[in-house]
């Protein structure tokens, strides 16, 4: 987004006909006042550890480049408020007066009152090898726990509480400052993909462990990475299912191999060495390695999600994962095209991030949503998904009334009443 862009919403919103709801807006809790007011309703350790947990940056920065690679560390991002736009630095930091903007924005709801639930993911559980090891060393051995796929805690009985309170679990964790968006010096290095990296991992580990099978009135959000790595991981967990699926696997299986016909082939083109070794092996190339499967209960690496026709890719995938997308990523136009696996619409939200160094100014972040249907990269329709019905989907599918009493209640009712017909094309 370019902040010396001159933008009207008031303009972009004349063109639309249905409501603008912001999956993903943030404002900037201004920690010492936020802190003392969680103290009194937590106590003294829910606020030290709010604390603490705001000095992850600050202490990043304090140290020189050549102590934060020392240790591993990753370089965070400095001066990353709003200065120039001081009203908008404002309305980060109070709600009130966010509400009051809200229409000057081009986005129209009330306050919905605490119904949703932010999650993290991609939990470091340390490895029992690390114990007593330096901590600076320590923290870098660590199996990341997404969940839904071979956890040491079983989280199904989180899940059936999500359904019986009507929550959707919603993912909103970053990736950077381990692996491979682990330097010392550019935050741009670190900062580029990680969100998208997080979503990729917890929601592989959703799929792949059955979860979504397992509770298919639930619906799972992942904010702030975009769209494009949904769209990809979707085709790419069909194309994996075709070899690493049960019958993939079965047609892979060592047993099958015809070893007489290998030996006659060898024989044939004269590789004197390896029929040697055929023959010590009585006709098996590598014996000792076919019989190594790593202990897995099933050859086949899709058993949990239990998938045995094409509309199980939408019951399993499309339906119950939404993305929460930024105004000005492209990328949010492949999930409405004919691109993805059996034409898929993929569940795109818009996301206006506002409250962060992205979005210099509020805005403009309606328009630019808004050019993608200007320059023919999406249809009014896909809009309205993008922009309004998506949202009550994600939040409305396990909680009818969740837009209760809000400014939007009508029509979101109206959609939940429907049946999502765009989801996939037959």
């Amino acid at each position: 987004m370019s902040a010396r862009h001159e933008y009207h919403p008031e303009e972009t919103r004349k063109k639309i006909s249905h409501p603008i709801i912001d999956g993903d807006g943030h404002w900037i809790e201004y920690t010492p006042v936020f802190a003392e007011r969680m103290r009194k309703v937590v106590g003294d350790k829910g606020a030290d550890g709010f604390i603490a947990s705001q000095r992850r940056i600050p202490d990043a920065l304090s140290q020189t480049i050549e102590q934060r690679k020392a240790r591993g560390a990753a370089m965070e991002g400095y001066w990353g408020r709003q200065s120039t736009n001081t009203r908008d630095r404002a309305t980060a930091m109070m709600p009130k007066m966010l509400y009051d903007r809200l229409d000057e924005l081009g986005i129209a709801t009330k306050q919905l009152g605490a119904k949703v639930g932010m999650f993290g993911s991609s939990v470091a559980r340390p490895l029992p090898a690390s114990k007593g090891v330096d901590p600076q060393v320590a923290r870098h051995a660590v199996f990341y726990d997404q969940f839904g796929l071979d956890s040491d805690y079983d989280y199904d009985p989180v899940w059936r509480k999500c359904v019986e309170l009507g929550v959707a679990p919603t993912f909103h964790t970053g990736g950077r400052g381990f692996g491979l968006r682990n330097n010392p010096s550019n935050f741009t290095f670190n900062h580029i993909g990680h969100f998208a990296a997080a979503g990729h991992a917890i929601a592989k580990g959703l799929f792949l462990g059955g979860v979504t099978r397992r509770f298919p009135e639930l619906r799972f959000g992942f904010l702030e990475g975009g769209v494009g790595w949904g769209c990809q991981l979707f085709a790419d967990l069909i194309e994996h299912w075709e070899r690493r699926g049960k019958a993939g696997l079965e047609y892979m299986h060592p047993s099958k191999l015809d070893r007489p016909l290998l030996r006659q082939l060898v024989e044939k083109y004269g590789y004197d060495e390896i029929a040697a070794e055929l023959q010590k092996r009585d006709g098996w190339p590598q014996k000792e390695e076919d019989e190594l499967t790593g202990g897995v209960p099933a050859f086949d690496d899709y058993a949990a999600c239990e998938i045995t026709k094409k509309q199980d890719w939408t019951d399993l995938f499309v339906t119950p994962f939404f993305f929460g997308c930024e105004a000005d990523d492209r990328m949010n136009a492949v999930a409405f095209s004919n691109f993805n696996p059996f034409g898929a619409k993929i569940n795109a939200i818009y996301s206006s991030d506002i409250g962060h160094f992205d979005v210099p100014d509020m805005r403009m972040v309606l328009p630019e949503a808004y050019e993608l249907v200007e320059h023919g990269f999406i249809t009014k329709d896909d809009f309205r998904d993008f922009t309004f019905e998506n949202a009550v989907r994600l939040w409305g599918t396990v909680n009818p009334r969740f837009f209760d009493g809000t400014r939007v209640a009508k029509e979101a009712k109206a959609v939940l009443g429907s049946t999502p017909a765009r989801a996939a094309a037959e």
